[in-house]
Parts: structure tokens; C-alpha cells; sequence
């Protein structure tokens, strides 16, 4: 069987992120390797989206999507994020303006307390700062919530914690 193959089989029947390293340790080949095989997987047309926990397959998810602006510290990250989750909401990614680059899209994937928690402790880790440090807090996340109500809890809550951005 194709490498290629193997990859995608690998990522599909994983319950959860599959990280390069992952992949790379059970093909017995280097890390490299295994970026340059996903890059000509996605050129073909498989919809791979790396998270920071390691690649998943896209796949359509029931709800409603919606992008919502936002505006904290970093220190408000955390409750910005729980209070979406808590209101039955994921974050798909976190999308900020470039001055040069343009939109700049990172994907997030958090679908619970327990993604939140990992995505925070690297963050912590200082190794790099969120997207929203190159714009002022300034950014705007793709939300997947349930139903429309869900949505609109999510805006209540991140509205009285002063996070939600709105017209000035």
C-alpha cells in the first residue's frame, strides 16, 4: 500500500489528532517526510486540517456556522473560550488580519474544556503567542454551534464579559 494511503487511512481511523511525529514513528520515516506527504495529500484534493494536536480528516458536522469578532487580552483567552464551549458551541479556528499576509487563518478544533486546557498549556508553554497578539486582541473566530439559540447564547455571554466586538 501507497504511503499516502496509509496516512490518510491512519488520520481516519484515529479518534483523535494524529500528530506528524505519530505518523512518521510508525512508517519509520522522519517527520519531513511525513509534512511533505500530507502537503501532496491536500494537492490532491483530501481535506487534512492540521490543528495543533495533529491532522484530522474534515468532515461536515450538523449545526449552524457562524464567525463571530472579537476583542480581549491575553489574559481573557480562557474565558473566552469556555464560555463558547460551555454554551455548546466548538471553535473551528481563529482568523486575524495581516498587514502584509492578509487574513491569517489558524485552526483550532476545541470542542471541550479538556481541548481548551491543551490549547492553553501550550500556549503557556511561550514557545509562541496566539494570533490575536499581532492585531490587539482583535480577531474573529468560525464557531460550530448546535442551533441558532446556541449561537446567540454565545454572543449574550461573550457580550457581558465585554469580549464580543461591536460597532463603536
Amino acid at each position: 500500500m501507497d504511503r499516502k494511503q496509509i496516512i490518510i487511512d491512519e488520520i481516519k481511523k484515529s479518534e483523535k489528532p494524529l500528530s506528524a511525529s505519530a505518523l512518521a514513528k510508525k512508517l519509520h520515516v522522519s517527520r519531513q517526510i511525513i509534512v511533505g506527504d500530507v502537503a501532496l495529500i491536500r494537492a490532491a484534493g483530501t481535506q487534512i486540517i492540521a490543528t495543533p494536536r495533529g491532522y484530522v480528516l474534515e468532515e461536515k458536522k450538523e449545526g449552524v456556522e457562524k464567525k463571530l469578532a472579537v476583542s480581549h487580552t491575553r489574559e481573557q483567552i480562557q474565558d473566552e473560550l469556555y464560555t463558547i464551549i460551555d454554551q455548546g458551541a466548538s471553535v473551528i479556528d481563529v482568523i486575524v488580519e495581516h498587514p502584509i499576509y492578509g487574513q491569517l487563518v489558524g485552526q483550532l478544533q476545541l470542542s471541550s474544556r479538556y481541548d481548551v486546557e491543551q490549547f492553553l498549556n501550550r500556549s503557556r508553554s511561550g514557545a509562541a503567542r496566539p494570533l490575536s497578539d499581532l492585531t490587539g486582541g482583535i480577531h474573529l473566530h468560525r464557531l460550530l454551534c448546535p442551533d441558532e439559540a446556541a449561537y446567540q447564547r454565545v454572543c449574550r455571554q461573550l457580550d457581558e464579559a465585554g469580549i464580543l466586538l461591536k460597532d463603536q
